[in-house]
């Protein structure tokens, strides 16, 4: 295998850890209180994430060494074509028509704008440069954190914005990378120990803040964002203070500015798609919950319910209305009068009728006279 195919086969590896490093972050970031943010420190995944991230930057070095720049960079921009269809696949998360626009628009002039910055000789830069990169990175890096908090309520731009300050923070990472590689072809010296320190913090810091932006905005923008924002930071510094130009002179440049429109482009693209993608499910969640009921239901509702337990047991509607009725005490009938054989009937008491007990539901019981067959003759 030529030494082009090798460089060539590592960038495509490279790009494949990204990715794969990038959704495992969505995942955990989604799965992680609001404390852990930043740094869930005791998720494995987030460890496999940080593993697969270093692998694909230590492939990522291993291409240079093999390839030109030119090549190896552009091809580092595919991690975002890569990761979804990679999170359809392994985590059933499927990118919608207009972010794989983006995706696309973001990539292509990405590589395009890349591969249009020329080499040059190698330079480092002095101590003055460095402070003034350190110190300006950290700058830019805590405004967009700042930046970022301020519009919490917005997850989609607050995602954006941390995407970008990882980007600047990988980016400037890079450059003082080449930086000290510079050195090191004279020796290492104590010098060196400044610049080793800003790039372990500014690679830890991008490591942070790209998790942070994959909470609550998905996969595809953050990962766009970080993807373009890092190589050109590391290009447009480059080009200022190590005197990288661009090739074809001024056709080259007008090439560039034109990438650079298409890459925004598809940033701008994404960015919209998740807020309609917000504003959507906002809509749903309105709809979906209903309204609070008023305040003096449940107040009315606990006066019914105290007044109920203070009442009596319930009473049968038949002893109810029994207890209701006037019944007299006494009911007593005329009897008629008993014919004698001596002479014309006797006069006797009325008849003492028992009181009976028995009410039907619809009026009172009428008694009816009981005949005495002792007293009464009953004649056919």
């Amino acid at each position: 295998m030529s030494a082009l195919a090798l460089s060539v086969l590592l960038s495509f590896v490279s790009a494949v850890a990204y990715a794969g490093g990038a959704i495992v972050q969505e995942q955990v970031a989604v799965s992680s209180p609001g404390a852990q943010q930043y740094a869930p420190l005791r998720r494995p995944g987030w460890w496999a994430a940080v593993a697969l991230n270093g692998l694909g930057g230590l492939l990522h070095v291993v291409a240079l060494a093999y390839g030109p720049l030119s090549l190896v960079q552009p091809l580092g921009a595919l991690t975002i074509v890569f990761a979804l269809p990679m999170a359809a696949l392994f985590v059933g998360r499927r990118a919608g028509a207009t972010a794989w626009r983006g995706a696309i628009m973001a990539t292509v002039g990405l590589a395009g704008l890349l591969s249009l910055v020329g080499a040059s000789d190698a330079q480092s830069l002095d101590t003055t440069q460095r402070v003034a990169a350190a110190l300006g990175t950290a700058g830019a890096v805590v405004a967009l954190m700042v930046a970022a908090r301020a519009v919490h309520r917005h997850p989609a731009v607050r995602s954006i914005l941390l995407a970008i300050a990882s980007g600047v923070a990988f980016g400037m990472s890079s450059v003082f990378t080449k930086t000290v590689a510079v050195d090191w072809t004279g020796g290492v010296t104590a010098a060196d120990l400044p610049s080793l320190a800003v790039i372990g913090v500014l690679a830890t810091a991008g490591m942070l803040l790209s998790q942070a932006s994959y909470r609550g905005a998905g996969l595809a923008a953050p990962l766009a964002t970080l993807t373009v924002v890092n190589p050109v930071v590391a290009a447009a510094v480059g080009i200022t203070m190590f005197g990288e130009t661009f090739r074809y002179g001024t056709t080259g440049t007008a090439l560039a500015l034109s990438c650079g429109v298409v890459a925004a482009g598809g940033l701008i693209l994404l960015t919209t798609e998740r807020l309609a993608r917000e504003h959507q499910e906002a809509g749903a969640a309105e709809v979906s919950v209903p309204e609070p009921a008023s305040e003096t239901v449940p107040a009315a509702r606990s006066a019914v319910e105290s007044a109920v337990g203070d009442e009596a047991p319930a009473v049968d509607p038949a002893e109810r209305l029994l207890a209701g009725l006037t019944v007299p005490e006494d009911v007593r009938l005329p009897s008629a009068p008993a014919p004698s054989p001596d002479g014309p009937a006797e006069e006797t008491d009325p008849l003492a009728v028992p009181l009976v007990s028995y009410v039907p539901f619809y009026g009172p019981y009428v008694p009816v006279a009981v005949v005495n067959r002792h007293r009464t003759r009953v004649t056919s």
